[in-house]
C-alpha cells in the first residue's frame, strides 16, 4: 500500500502571511512569478480590484500565469489572491480614512509649510500603525542583546542610520555606523560576525552597497533588521524584522521623518530594556563629558547641560 500523501502546507491566511511565503520562497521562484510577486508586493491595492488580465498586463506575462502563481501558493486560484489583498486593504482602511485629506493637500498650490506637516503626521501614524508588537519586542531585544550591533544607511538614509549609532553608543558597547564612504567597507564587514545585529536603512532607489552589506551580513548569520519602504524592497528578503517606513514628501525630495521617529523609538525600546544597567552607562558618560568640558556651561535659559 502506497503511504498517505503528507498534510499539503497551510496557504496564507493573510496578506502578511503571503509576503512572507514570497519572501521565503525568494530564489526558487522564476521570472514570471517574480515578476508578479514584485508587483503584488509593490501595490496590494491595486492587484485587489485588478482583474486577471490587467494583473498579467501590468506584469507582463500571460494570464494562465497569473492562475498557476496563486494556486501554486496554495490560494483558490485569483480570487484567493485578490481576496488577501481587499482584507489587506480594509484593514488599513481606518488609518487611511483619517488621512484623506493628504492628496488634496499635496495637490495643492497651498502653503508648503502645511503639507509638510500634515504629510509627515500621516508618515509617521502610517509606520507606526504597522509595526507588528512581536517585531518589535524581537528588534529592540537583538539591538540590547547582540554581542554587536552594526548599521548601515547611505546617501538619504545616513542621516537617521547615523542617529541610531550615536543614541545606541550612548546606551551600550559595541555599535559600529558602517561608512563605506571612507573606501573601508570590507573591512567594516569583515568584523560582523555569526549573532551580531546588522541594521539597514533603504529606500527606493535602494542602495546597492547596503542590499550587498546586508545580504552578506545574513549568510554570516547575523541577525538582520530593516528600515526600509515596502515589502518588494531587497532587504526585506534578508531580515527577520522589517519595519516599512512611510516617506512621503510634499515634492519631489522624499522625508525622513519617520525614519528619525522611529529609529528614536528603537533606542528608547533599548535604554527600557536595560533598566539599571542603562543607568549606569548614561551617568559613567555624563561624568565623562562633564571631566572633558564637552558643553558650554549655562549655554541655554535653564543652565540645562544634560540634554545630548
Amino acid at each position: 500500500m502506497a503511504p498517505a500523501p503528507s498534510n499539503p502546507p497551510r496557504p496564507p491566511q493573510t496578506y502578511d502571511e503571503l509576503v512572507g511565503e514570497l519572501q521565503r520562497r525568494g530564489e526558487s521562484l522564476t521570472r514570471s512569478q517574480r515578476l508578479l510577486a514584485d508587483r503584488l508586493l509593490a501595490d496590494p491595492e491595486g492587484v485587489a480590484f485588478m482583474t486577471v488580465s490587467e494583473l498579467a498586463s501590468a506584469a507582463g506575462v500571460n494570464e494562465a500565469t497569473v492562475v498557476r502563481f496563486a494556486t501554486g501558493l496554495g490560494l483558490d486560484g485569483y480570487p484567493g489572491l485578490t481576496r488577501l489583498c481587499r482584507a489587506h486593504l480594509r484593514e488599513q482602511a481606518q488609518l487611511l480614512r483619517r488621512y484623506d485629506n493628504l492628496e488634496q493637500l499635496g495637490a495643492d498650490d497651498g502653503d508648503l509649510l502645511e503639507r509638510s506637516v500634515a504629510l509627515d503626521r500621516a508618515n509617521i501614524a502610517r509606520t507606526f500603525a504597522r509595526v507588528p508588537q512581536d517585531t518589535w519586542d524581537a528588534a529592540v531585544r537583538a539591538l540590547a542583546e547582540a554581542p554587536r550591533v552594526h548599521i548601515m544607511g547611505l546617501r538619504k538614509c545616513h542621516a537617521p542610520a547615523y542617529l541610531l549609532g550615536y543614541l545606541l553608543r550612548m546606551l551600550r558597547e559595541e555599535v559600529a555606523t558602517v561608512t563605506p564612504g571612507t573606501g573601508t567597507l570590507t573591512d567594516d564587514l569583515r568584523r560582523v560576525r555569526a549573532d551580531d545585529c546588522f541594521v539597514a536603512l533603504s529606500i527606493h532607489r535602494y542602495s546597492a552597497q547596503t542590499v550587498r552589506a546586508a545580504a552578506w551580513a545574513h549568510e554570516r548569520g547575523a541577525h538582520c533588521i530593516a528600515l526600509t519602504d515596502n515589502p518588494s524592497s531587497p532587504l526585506a528578503a534578508t531580515a527577520r524584522q522589517t519595519f516599512y517606513v512611510d516617506a512621503a514628501g510634499p515634492s519631489v525630495l522624499r522625508s525622513v521623518t519617520a525614519f528619525t521617529s522611529l529609529v528614536q523609538a528603537l533606542a528608547a525600546g533599548v535604554a527600557q530594556l536595560g533598566g539599571h544597567k542603562t543607568r549606569a552607562t548614561l551617568l559613567q558618560e555624563e561624568q565623562l563629558m562633564e571631566e572633558f568640558g564637552v558643553y558650554a556651561r549655562n549655554s541655554g535659559p535653564s543652565g540645562d547641560t544634560s540634554q545630548r
